[in-house]
């Protein structure tokens, strides 16, 4: 049971959330005033409210930037999470004056023990070495930031099981994004993915298919249409002919063409069909160029989805 005191304080916040003079439940909040007032009546419900904000005002946002005093929020991209202290490589103080010699020594000391701290164990460095290979792959294939941080989880998820030894950093790492951008809905051939990183194809298949299983992974097939707006954003397509290329897809699904066959072909091939149906031609050479995949695979994809689109069209 719940003593006397409890109920009087939950009374009296229940009293809060409505007017006293109209009972109405309307309270809009003055931050600037520190003011609750009723926005049917007008009452002040309560006044002299407490400003959990910064007592500094700012104007823009290098203002903002100039005057917050918290760093930046942590993040499972850096090995430390961002938690740790940099030592800044210009040889200045907080004025802007030069160092002397001496104090110029002093800090290159600090700023090599610090590094040593950042990175006291093999685990530490074998992370930021990944880390750094998951960062400079996303950038090169124009990945999201919300994919490097899935990344970086399930490669300090390996790392934790203990699914590493016997396994390259990079191998491992590139695995790590290929199924982080997979689980996104951005996905990237494996061909893309092979272009950027420091390993084979084959090792990238055979590790990608081991993490998923070791991790209990959840990655659904990819789907041919993910890859039909980079394909035309890139061939400079408009909206047409990709919403055409959709429907090219669905019926392609409906008929059962895609089973089997690989979803970037599938893909190319029904950008290419889709710009000849819309009168935005473009040749079967530039959409290779784009999808990384031969002209041949593109020829043999867009007959199949003629066929497919063909019979769906048939009472």
């Amino acid at each position: 049971m719940r003593n006397k005191n409890e109920a009087e304080t939950e009374d009296t916040r229940d009293r809060t959330l409505e007017c006293p003079e109209c009972e109405s439940e309307t309270l809009v909040s003055d931050t600037e005033h520190g003011e609750t007032v009723c926005d049917d009546c007008g009452l002040v419900v309560e006044e002299n409210e407490i400003d959990h904000g910064p007592e500094w005002r700012a104007f823009n946002s290098t203002e903002k930037n100039q005057k917050s005093r918290v760093g930046a929020p942590t993040t499972n991209m850096m090995h430390d999470k961002g938690l740790s202290t940099n030592i800044g490589w210009q040889n200045k103080d907080a004025y802007g004056r030069s160092l002397s010699s001496r104090q110029r020594e002093k800090m290159q000391r600090l700023r090599t023990w610090n590094e040593r701290f950042r990175t006291r164990d093999s685990k530490e460095r074998n992370l930021k070495q990944a880390l750094g290979e998951i960062d400079r792959m996303a950038s090169a294939l124009g990945l999201p930031e919300n994919v490097r941080e899935t990344a970086s989880v399930i490669y300090r998820r390996a790392l934790n099981d203990d699914l590493l030894p016997g396994r390259s950093i990079e191998g491992v790492a590139t695995s790590s994004l290929y199924a982080a951008a997979r689980m996104a809905d951005t996905p990237r051939s494996l061909d893309e993915i092979t272009s950027v990183s420091r390993v084979e194809k084959d090792e990238i298949a055979r590790t990608y298919r081991y993490v998923v299983r070791e991790l209990k992974l959840e990655i659904k097939p990819a789907d041919p249409e993910q890859y039909v707006p980079r394909f035309a954003s890139e061939l400079g397509l408009s909206d047409e002919p990709e919403r055409r290329a959709r429907q090219l897809l669905k019926n392609a699904k409906e008929q059962s063409v895609h089973s089997g066959k690989s979803p970037v072909g599938l893909a190319a091939a029904a950008v290419y069909a889709a710009s000849l149906l819309t009168n935005e031609k473009v040749t079967q050479n530039e959409v290779s160029e784009v999808a990384n995949i031969s002209e041949v695979t593109i020829r043999n994809r867009y007959h199949e989805l003629l066929e497919a689109e063909e019979k769906a069209q048939v009472p």
